[in-house]
């Protein structure tokens, strides 16, 4: 008899238990249901204002990214950007420079490009590069009219130095025109670039990027040349 209510008393206990247990559970289930709902509605909350978002964003290409070039890299190739073009370029880069000059600048490049076959966008980046956007601060100074670092070699050999700018630039296409043009070609206009004769062979620099190693020895000197040359796409928007 005393064992029996013992076994009674036992199962009993245990049924409470479990019981309890499975009220606990169901409990706890129901609140992590309840928590699951709203995190989902908290992620469509956060979804809908990613999306409203990214609806706002203006999405800006990257220099380095863009997926097909307007302006030919080949140093042969015919130039896209007219004088006013190349004139505006420069002035967003700096805009304390002379607007009168850069005027007559870009004319000039146009003007001597046409005349030797060389592409004048090609050439109007160089010079930028080369130059600091006309700010020089290294071995050429300005009054040199030398816009592609011509001769620059040290403090004893700072640069050739020109009369005119007119004549600065022809020297720097004529030079252009050496690493981009075969021996058949022959120049138009009456030679003065003195360094002419030291570029062998001719026409070893098709492309802005061949300027690299041998114009000058910065073997990224390509690259830079074709980031200014994006820019130059990106700021006249050519389409």
């Amino acid at each position: 008899m005393k064992r029996t209510f013992i076994f009674l008393l036992i199962s009993s206990a245990l049924l409470i238990t479990a019981c309890k247990t499975t009220s606990e559970i169901k409990e706890e289930d129901e609140k992590i249901i309840e928590d699951t709902q709203e995190l989902e509605n908290q992620e469509e909350d956060y979804e809908s204002e990613d999306y409203e978002l990214l609806e706002e964003v203006e999405i800006i290409p990257e220099v380095e990214h863009l997926e097909e070039a307007v302006i030919s890299r080949n140093l042969s190739d015919e130039g896209v950007l007219c004088a006013e073009e190349l004139f505006d370029f420069f002035m967003e880069q700096n805009p304390e420079a002379d607007p009168e000059m850069i005027q007559r600048m870009s004319e000039y490049y146009i003007e001597e490009c046409d005349t030797e076959g060389i592409n004048s966008d090609c050439a109007w980046a160089q010079m930028c590069l080369e130059t600091g956007y006309l700010r020089f601060g290294n071995l050429v100074q300005p009054e040199f009219h030398n816009y592609c670092g011509l001769g620059a070699i040290d403090e004893e050999h700072p640069g050739e130095i020109f009369e005119t700018e007119e004549l600065g630039i022809r020297a720097h296409i004529q030079h252009l025109f050496a690493y981009a043009k075969t021996e058949e070609n022959q120049l138009i206009n009456e030679l003065i670039d003195k360094r002419f004769k030291w570029v062998n062979p001719k026409g070893k620099a098709p492309t802005i990027f061949e300027l690299a190693g041998t114009w000058a020895a910065d073997r990224a000197y390509g690259t830079k040349l074709d980031a200014i040359l994006t820019k130059m796409e990106l700021s006249t928007r050519i389409e």
